[in-house]
């Protein structure tokens, strides 16, 4: 089990970025949060297994239809295990 902190920056917010991409780490089985920042940005925390944080990492790149991700900022770092589920806060 690995933890990811990540920060996604463009036109991120207002496009269904967290709904989405809750709905991707659901699929992929990862406990986390992910939330709106005041500089427009997004960021997420997830913790699971390192393909599926992978594979969340590489949907966060792009991100749903509407959105225009400019960059994203990734931080690895070892899972607490205190994620049950995935959360949009």
């Amino acid at each position: 089990m690995k933890r990811i902190a990540i920060k996604i920056f463009g036109r991120v917010q207002g496009v269904f970025f967290r709904h989405t991409a809750r709905t991707h780490a659901e699929r992929l089985e990862l406990g986390g949060w992910v939330r709106n920042e005041a500089d427009g940005s997004v960021t997420a925390v997830v913790e699971g297994n390192e393909t599926a944080l992978s594979q969340f990492i590489e949907w966060c790149r792009k991100g749903p239809p509407l959105a225009g991700v400019e960059k994203t900022e990734v931080e690895w770092k070892e899972a607490t295990g205190e994620f049950k589920r995935f959360e949009i806060l």
